[in-house]
């Protein structure tokens, strides 16, 4: 394969004739780019010819699944990436329009050594991707990611004879039927469904009703335009949207739903929006009762509850804060066993026996009814006002370039660092420790604490705040941080802040 081209324009005889890759699409944890802008049908089946090599690189059975979500050009995209792997030598299972966690499900069901997912998740219509995996239920790392773009950006990726690709049907069925098992609600529940018209629409209202509870839906009608919002659970504009949904209806609780079905969010009886990691907390609560001493693994975005709860101590609880990222929470629950993986972004890990480690807002779904079926006399916000009081702010996303991003944060941290040294004090109070296993999580002696990161998906840093005395404390610790974000004129304006 000849070297893909970096700068070829639309428009062009080379663009129809090239492949076309900008190199920084090749993130941490998958793959994204802005097509046709950044890539081209030409460059993803490059793409497709290179993640072959790499399995045959790996010793990996040549043998894939691939799904892709309800996008208008995810097909064309897909179709290229399965010409690439066919190059390879590949044997393509083409499973259709999929959840990521329906592809993630269908190497188990169909015994398939790798998993390719056509997917761009939350991101805004002209963005495209892939989440791609060999060891089920992982996902490519850094690692794995970095090899994968040396073979394609080099042209070292090598064709082979053997490939073909077969249609393959009934999995959406047996992933429903799976996330189901032999679970009914025994107590009535009022749900507030919300997909934000993405391909999580197929799937969800009908799961939910599958277990006996009564759906009220909420932009549950495939329109792969958008037409309301992105479909990001994290993003205020769903929750505040699902919260009026609530309060139209007298919901029980509401539960949104991300692009790609990966991520779940939650609003309680109260239209309260409960951020992810809180929800986990909850959930991770009620489960310590049955799993004494287990492991729970939280990105460094998650509340310092994990840690702290009194509950989840008295039961034994061990907390481990490790970086944010699918494929990173994937692969560190497995390592050390754990029981479950939470991150505030609304990626949900549960292990064996709750689920098989991949992240599925489906499943999180159907255990938070399960969750409420065990707990028939309190409502979702009884169990939101249990948990020791904090206050917490959303995900921040100030806009930095993704070729100065790191750059940029690595200055950012080490004035943090020196700041620590040299005036050991942070919006008034003593600095603990900052940790660095992913940005900078400065964490504060009374337990409030402040992070910084690069975002591994989009053009962006991520600044998440917590305080547990006040909402001024909060804002005053967002206030500090932000003064070392904005010693970098590369970084832009927020896309939302407190």
């Amino acid at each position: 394969m000849s070297k893909p081209n970096q700068t070829v324009t639309q428009n062009t005889w080379e663009f129809l004739s090239e492949p076309m890759i900008t190199p920084t699409g090749f993130r941490e944890y998958d793959a994204r780019w802005k097509y046709p802008e950044e890539i081209n049908l030409h460059g993803i089946t490059a793409l497709g010819l290179g993640l072959g090599t790499q399995m045959h690189k790996r010793g990996i059975r040549p043998f894939i699944a691939v799904g892709n979500d309800y996008r208008d050009y995810s097909v064309s995209i897909k179709n290229a990436l399965i010409l690439g792997l066919i190059q390879a030598g590949i044997q393509v299972k083409d499973i259709g329009p999929a959840l990521s966690p329906m592809a993630y499900f269908s190497q188990f069901h169909l015994d398939a050594p790798a998993v390719a997912m056509i997917t761009a998740s939350h991101n805004p219509n002209g963005w495209t991707g892939v989440k791609m995996g060999f060891e089920r239920p992982l996902t490519h790392g850094p690692d794995e990611m970095s090899e994968l773009r040396d073979i394609v950006m080099s042209g070292s990726a090598t064709a082979r004879a053997g490939g073909g690709c077969e249609t393959v049907s009934g999995v959406k069925a047996a992933y429903l039927d799976d996330l189901v098992g032999d679970f009914k609600l025994s107590r009535p529940l009022k749900i507030v469904c919300a997909t934000g018209n993405g391909t999580a629409s197929k799937f969800a209202p009908e799961l939910l009703e599958r277990i006996g509870a009564e759906v009220v839906p909420l932009h549950t009608e495939l329109d792969y335009t958008f037409p309301n919002y992105n479909p990001n659970p994290e993003a205020m504009e769903m929750l505040h949207d699902m919260a009026q949904a609530v309060r139209a209806s007298g919901a029980d609780f509401a539960l949104g739903f991300d692009g790609d079905g990966d991520r779940c969010g939650v609003v309680d009886d109260e239209a309260e929006e409960i951020f992810a990691d809180k929800v986990g907390v909850i959930m991770a609560r009620d489960l310590a009762q049955y799993h004494q001493g287990a492991t729970i693994v939280a990105d460094v975005k998650s509340t310092g509850l994990f840690a702290s709860d009194p509950i989840l101590m008295k039961h034994g609880i061990k907390a481990d804060y490790w970086k944010t990222g699918h494929s990173h929470m994937k692969r560190r629950v497995r390592d050390l066993g754990a029981l479950a993986g939470f991150e505030k972004s609304g990626h949900y890990f549960l292990a064996e026996p709750l689920g098989r480690g991949y992240d599925c807002g489906l499943r999180v779904a159907v255990e938070l009814c399960k969750l409420m079926d065990r707990n028939p006399s309190k409502s979702m916000s009884d169990l939101r006002k249990a948990l020791p009081q904090t206050f917490s702010s959303p995900t921040m996303s100030p806009y930095c370039a993704d070729t100065e991003k790191y750059n940029v944060l690595a200055r950012i941290v080490a004035r943090l660092e020196k700041h620590q040294k040299n005036v050991g004090t942070f919006a008034g109070q003593k600095i603990e420790k900052i940790v660095t296993v992913n940005g900078a999580r400065v964490i504060l002696e009374g337990g409030a604490w402040a992070l910084v990161r690069a975002s591994s998906n989009t053009p962006n840093l991520v600044v998440v705040c917590e305080s547990p005395t006040s909402a001024q404390d909060l804002h005053a610790i967002f206030e500090e941080m932000d003064s070392f974000i904005r010693t970098e004129p590369l970084v832009g304006d927020y896309d939302q802040k407190l």
